[in-house]
């Protein structure tokens, strides 16, 4: 098949999870014999064009106008996208787009329109899931995402939670909506590292334990309630630090709140990492945690689990349907600083049993979240919508 994909974020332009998630459907639809082309916005040192050796076609939009409100800039990047997709299209006949979120979806919708083919779209999370409608800016992109799910002949949510949440919300047909999930490339995580100088990097000596935090700082991923848990975690287990990465507005409250525990010195907010340095820190925790009060899948926790290290997840979304408690992984209450810290000291108190749940995490990974998989459920999806 000939699959146009279009996403705002794709390596190395990478602000969330969808970057990723495309990146490995995309090569895995490659790999199984299918045209994919990518269309996303460009990147500084990036080519506009490229082909990786995988055979995934990449091409970077320019966006020539900016705007400093996001929502504008959004919008007026569309234009050029949708531009580069109809020049490509001259030469290429096209089976499916399919689009990721909101972002890209008045281009795929107009260019949908403008070929008569048909569009699918994966939602990822929703704007009324993530931070609820209460300016004009979250009305409007609600409208776009109830926009591009009207105009789907077919949308992908990527857990039952998420297919609850959209249906419900958007008021879609049940059998509109299919459940494929996200997977990851569990090779990434087969090598060895030199865990004793990762975790030099980030302060952390050899007799200590580092709890890890993945993901971008804003109010959805809970890490407040996690920084809160870091005294209770360090009167039962001293020795430990954590690492918090990644970025986002929320960063210099969470940094105040730090402060306020009296135990700022054990928590290093390391900013954005490249893919390389992150998998080998994963690979370098004793616990890795997500204390998200919304999430719709939890790419993260996939993460961990290949990583085999024991994940401490709240019991929301997404992440209650990856992770079986205590047999994959533990879950604890979201907004609940006492039942953060009960999961992490159980799993640092207990050295063989968090061994035996990392062995049952990358086992369940191997055979439910690999990019094969998800990219045969996705093809089939794609041929019933072309019928």
């Amino acid at each position: 098949m000939k699959i146009g994909m279009l996403t705002w974020e794709y390596p190395p332009r990478i602000v969330g999870g969808i970057a990723r998630h495309c990146h490995g459907l995309a090569n895995a639809l490659a790999v199984l014999g299918n045209e994919v082309h990518i269309f996303t916005l460009d990147f500084p040192g990036s080519p506009a064009y490229e082909e990786t050796p995988d055979g995934v076609k990449i091409h970077r939009i320019a966006s020539e106008l900016g705007h400093p409100n996001f929502l504008t800039w959004v919008l007026l990047f569309n234009h050029f996208i949708e531009k580069r997709i109809a020049d490509v299209s001259q030469k290429i006949e096209f089976d499916v787009l399919h689009v990721h979120d909101w972002l890209t979806a008045p281009a795929s919708i107009a260019f949908k329109h403008s070929v008569g083919k048909p569009m699918v779209l994966t939602i990822h999370s929703t704007e009324h899931g993530r931070s609820g409608i209460h300016n004009p800016d979250s009305s409007t992109i609600d409208g776009l995402e109830w926009w591009a799910a009207y105009e789907a002949s077919k949308v992908i949510a990527t857990s039952d939670s998420m297919k609850s949440e959209v249906c419900d919300h958007f008021r879609l047909p049940w059998e509109k909506v299919g459940i494929i999930p996200n997977a990851i490339d569990s090779g990434k995580y087969h090598g060895s590292v030199d865990r004793g100088a990762v975790r030099a990097r980030y302060g952390v000596q050899s007799h200590e334990k580092l709890v890890l935090s993945v993901g971008r700082l804003v109010p959805q991923k809970g890490i407040e309630y996690l920084i809160q848990a870091v005294p209770n975690v360090a009167w039962r287990h001293p020795e430990t630090k954590f690492a918090i990465v990644g970025e986002g507005w929320y960063r210099d409250h969470l940094q105040y709140l730090a402060g306020t525990t009296g135990q700022a010195w054990r928590i290093n907010f390391t900013g954005f990492i490249p893919d390389h340095e992150l998998i080998a820190l994963t690979m370098s925790a004793d616990v890795l945690v997500m204390s998200s009060i919304y999430e719709p899948f939890g790419i993260v926790a996939l993460e961990g689990m290949a990583a085999g290290v024991p994940v401490v997840a709240s019991q929301v979304g997404g992440l209650a349907e990856i992770i079986e408690h205590d047999k994959t992984g533990i879950l604890v209450h979201p907004r609940n600083p006492d039942s953060i810290s009960w999961g992490i000291n159980n799993v640092l108190s207990n050295r063989d049993h968090a061994r035996w749940l990392a062995e049952n995490a990358k086992e369940k990974i191997q055979k439910t979240y690999s990019w094969e998989a998800i990219a045969k459920k996705t093809v089939k999806l794609y041929k019933e919508v072309v019928r």
